[in-house]
């Protein structure tokens, strides 16, 4: 196998990797809501219109098991759970944007 053939492989496993996580539906809307600062699940709930509970739930719990997201629970009272960012997850902010950029410039419906 020549050079670029290992590095193209990389390339793909890494990629592959990456939207294993962020190619699921909402994991880009979530990050995207908690790069705006640390926030309850309701508060989650509200802003990625659509989700429910138990996909919101889910999702979270992938994101945290990726290292993208913590769950911080304030004993209270009343008792408090507040998820944000972790530093990787701040990281992923700048290429949500980007790709935000690249689908309306790319992806937008033709007009008629």
């Amino acid at each position: 196998m020549s050079e670029i053939d290992r590095e193209l492989q990389v390339c793909d496993e890494a990629v592959t990797l990456a939207f294993s996580v962020l190619g699921k539906r909402w994991n880009g809307m979530i990050v995207a809501t908690l790069g705006s600062g640390s926030t309850s699940f309701v508060a989650l709930r509200r802003a990625v219109s659509g989700i429910s509970d138990s996909v919101l739930s889910d999702r979270l719990a992938e994101l945290a098991l990726a290292g993208l997201v913590t769950r911080t629970v304030d004993a209270g009272p009343p008792v408090t759970v507040s998820y944000a960012l972790t530093p990787s997850g701040e990281s992923l902010l700048p290429i949500l944007e980007q790709l935000g950029s690249w689908a309306v410039v790319n992806l937008s419906a033709p007009t008629d």
